[in-house]
């Protein structure tokens, strides 16, 4: 038997709105919201609806037997509830199904385990409630921010009763071996490792549209019959993306909701394969080996590690900045200041700040509303010099 795990990350960030040094002790209202609406409700249109509108007819007309899992951040399920509640309803209607399994993370996506172990368990705690608050279910998978991984980041999670962990195949991180196995991570006794196979993931994600690419066009039978020729070589394929990949990255007149469509029938035609839920996974299968991965890794960039947000000095004086207000903060016991000081920790307004312009900085262009990383620095520091004042008075 081989699996199929398919897991899509849900994630928009509260964006900051252009602000100046002059606004400083005057404007304390840092997000915009205008943007944060427009985007959200894009977004929603081209991607969250129609994707989701087919996912749920998939999990109607396969009866059990297609199954997908998803995190959505604590900033996404906010901005839906603000702009786009029918969104919202329409992911609940999914968890309704018993096919899709709702994943953990940091509530604000932050990179907060590199720098406060106690803040990173109280996010997750704090994600974890929201989803059972608003999906009904106790999440047992965890996904750190962008596949953020590594050997304390497997044992902190361990130590937090989760049963399985996701993060990226990386080639330096798997040396000879196939991300499609399960592994345990090499700290743990019970905790279980599922890996990316992002050449797979990435030929769906990134190179769907692209008429250059000598596969171009890409038909399910075509992917179906890659994933078949994994038997024998392998018991669990991890497609991991972002689920914008459905209409958005990938736009709707390319086909990929007509790929998407098409695919569980073509995959299930051979009867040795079944799609899974990561916890359906890790429960199913034993670990082939234990996985030693003392230096982070991430689903970011070429290098897949965290130079994506910690590769520059405006990088690091940003998110020393922040994190050195945790004490101060959390003194406060006020959930306004405590939410505010969380929502700048995001890890995307760091992703803005990177200088990296090489074989990665069109992905980077694409996602950064700033002219320049320096203009995403400056307007950041002056946000949280106005937030530090803030927490003096």
């Amino acid at each position: 038997m081989v699996y199929l795990c398919f897991y899509f990350q849900v994630h928009q960030p509260n964006r900051l709105k252009r602000y100046s040094y002059f606004q400083i002790g005057r404007d304390h209202f840092y997000e915009d919201d205008t943007k944060n609406r427009a985007i959200m409700q894009k977004v929603a249109e081209k991607c969250y609806l129609p994707a989701n509108r087919l996912m749920l007819k998939l999990a109607k007309k396969f009866k059990g037997d297609f199954r997908i899992s998803y995190s959505i951040s604590g900033t996404c399920i906010e901005q839906m509830r603000k702009f786009s509640p029918e969104t919202l309803d329409s992911f609940k209607a999914l968890a309704d199904t018993g096919c899709v399994e709702m994943i953990d993370e940091t509530y604000n996506h932050s990179l907060s385990f590199l720098y406060s172990r106690e803040e990173f368990k109280r996010q997750v705690a704090l994600h974890s409630e929201t989803i059972a608050k608003e999906f009904g279910q106790k999440p047992t998978t965890f996904r750190n921010t962008e596949l953020i991984y590594s050997n304390d980041v497997a044992a902190t999670v361990e130590g937090m009763g989760y049963k399985a962990i996701l993060a990226e195949g990386a080639d330096r991180l798997l040396d000879w071996r196939s991300p499609n196995f399960l592994y345990q991570p090499e700290p743990c006794n019970k905790l279980k490792l599922l890996l990316k196979n992002y050449k797979l993931s990435d030929d769906i994600a990134f190179r769907f549209s692209n008429r250059s690419w000598e596969e171009y066009p890409l038909t399910a039978e075509k992917f179906a019959a890659w994933c078949h020729a994994v038997a024998g070589n392998g018991e669990t394929i991890n497609l991991f993306m972002d689920y914008e990949t459905f209409g958005d990255h990938q736009w709707e007149d390319s086909g990929i909701f007509n790929f998407l469509e098409h695919l569980p029938e073509a995959i299930l035609r051979n009867p040795e394969y079944r799609f899974a839920t990561p916890s359906q996974v890790a429960s199913s299968l034993s670990p082939v080996a234990r996985l030693d991965v003392p230096d982070f890794v991430s689903w970011a960039d070429m290098e897949r590690d965290l130079s994506a947000w910690r590769g520059n000095h405006l990088q690091d004086d940003a998110l020393e900045a922040v994190f050195a207000l945790e004490e101060r903060v959390m003194a406060t016991s006020n959930p306004d200041l405590i939410s505010t000081w969380r929502s700048l920790q995001t890890s995307d307004h760091f992703y803005y700040m990177c200088t990296k312009w090489f074989s990665d900085g069109d992905v980077h262009k694409y996602f950064n509303p700033y002219n320049s990383p320096y203009d995403a620095y400056i307007n950041y520091q002056n946000v949280l010099a106005d937030f530090e004042s803030t927490l003096k008075k």
